[in-house]
């Protein structure tokens, strides 16, 4: 059984290694870096680093998997190797702990000064009297699931993991502190708007997160299958092969059963709602698939979705959040909704933008109502004679309408019963 001496190279430069680290380097020949990225990794020479990992692994536990197996093997071989890694061995350290579950190797860890201690003085808190947590930005979802801070977010080195951060919140803070590069010459401590964190600052890996408190505990289910999602386009065949073109029949089928399963549900019994939940989330995973497919392609994100309908749901409906909008009538709201469209889109007209694939009651029935919101009757038009074969259907559809049935949903459904009543009346066998 080989051994490895796991040192920390501390938060910063050399000059903050201990004594200890400074002996082990000394002593042990065989050394390994987790990363030349750490300003004091030019304390340990003739060094073997494993940055290639980083660049080749499909996901960071390949990462550190990879090294703690590449650990064990040297140790092995040479009796007893040693393993630096950035700050202090035993905090937010994966490797370290993926070490010390194995059995075929012995580990001695020495302590090192962590960031940590470098953290709480530059925010000037006491993180026991706080109860704060310290977090992987990585996992910031599954870790932080179910807190509402104080929250210390540790390697938020890429603009993905702090846009992942912001998906998994329901709702953020205003504000929040972004730490650098703490105990070097460029260190930075600076406050940034929760809605900015992921665009407006370049992070690196000596990016930590401080977030006070949180309106809502961390909601993680929508960031796990987001994770999942990205898994499975790494190491699934078949979704590896998707594209936004090949999963258009999929996003399409789901729809559908979405729309079979509302079909089935009975409020005043309460029987229908698990079916509709499944079919939910079958049409949330084409939801996120083409947001992970986007965000592949450099486009936009999930967390880019999720707040692109919020602004424009919010921006929508001042009559809810301007208090200076005084009480609307639904007739008001439905012309202002049209009118506000035509002019954030810069279309020349409400028609624009209806889907040219929407089945054809569907389809005649948001024609006419786009007519209405302006104030103007299909029929006075003169397009379709309301005594002829396509002006009787259009009549149809607009009864319909002005009752609020949704027609192309009522001629499913009564089909949906003649075929449920059919197959009753057969004789068994």
């Amino acid at each position: 059984m080989g051994r490895v001496v796991v040192v920390g190279l501390g938060p910063a430069g050399p000059d903050l290694l201990t004594a200890g680290t400074v002996d082990a380097i000394a002593r042990v020949e065989r050394r390994f870096l987790r990363t030349t990225r750490h300003p004091a990794a030019v304390a340990v020479p003739d060094a073997q680093s494993f940055d290639a990992l980083y660049e080749t692994a499909e996901a960071i536990e390949d990462v550190y998997q990879g090294i703690v197996d590449a650990l064990v093997g040297a140790a092995a071989d040479a009796g007893e190797v040693l393993y630096a890694v950035p700050g202090s061995p035993v905090v937010a350290e994966r490797t370290v702990e993926l070490l010390q579950d194995r059995d075929d190797v012995e580990v001695e860890v020495l302590p090192a000064l962590s960031f940590l201690d470098l953290t709480w003085a530059r925010l000037g808190v006491d993180p026991v009297a706080l109860g704060a947590r310290l977090v992987d930005g990585h996992r910031f979802e599954v870790e932080a699931a179910g807190q509402r801070g104080p929250l210390l977010v540790a390697q938020c080195d890429r603009r993905d993991v702090l846009s992942d951060i912001k998906l998994a919140v329901d709702e953020g803070p205003a504000e929040v502190v972004v730490l650098q590069r703490l105990g070097l010459p460029d260190e930075s401590v600076a406050t940034v708007a929760w809605d900015d964190l992921d665009r407006s600052f370049e992070p690196d890996h000596l990016t930590s997160l401080w977030i006070p408190e949180l309106e809502a505990p961390v909601a993680g289910e929508v960031a796990q299958l987001h994770e999942l999602v990205r898994i499975l386009r790494a190491e699934c065949p078949w979704d590896r092969e998707q594209t936004h073109e090949s999963l258009t029949r999929h996003l399409l089928e789901e729809a559908y059963e979405v729309l079979d399963a509302i079909d089935q549900v009975d409020v005043e019994a309460g029987e229908g709602f698990e079916h509709l939940e499944e079919e939910l989330g079958d049409l949330l995973f084409q939801v996120v698939f083409h947001a992970v497919l986007a965000a592949e392609e450099g486009q936009f994100t999930l967390a880019d979705v999720a707040r692109g309908i919020h602004d424009k749901l919010r921006s929508r409906h001042p009559h809810v959040f301007d208090p200076a909008v005084g009480e609307t009538t639904v007739e008001e709201l439905s012309r202002d909704w049209e009118r506000r469209k035509v002019e954030e889109k810069g279309r020349a007209s409400v028609m624009d933008g209806i889907p040219a694939a929407l089945p054809a009651l569907a389809y005649a029935a948001k024609v006419q109502k786009k007519a209405a919101s302006q104030g103007v009757d299909w029929r006075a038009l003169g397009a379709v004679d309301p005594a002829s074969p396509e002006g009787q259907v259009l009549e149809l559809v607009d009864a319909a309408r002005a009752r609020g049935v949704d027609l192309e949903g009522a001629v499913r459904s009564a089909a949906n019963r003649l075929r449920d009543a059919y197959v009753a009346a057969q004789p068994e066998g």
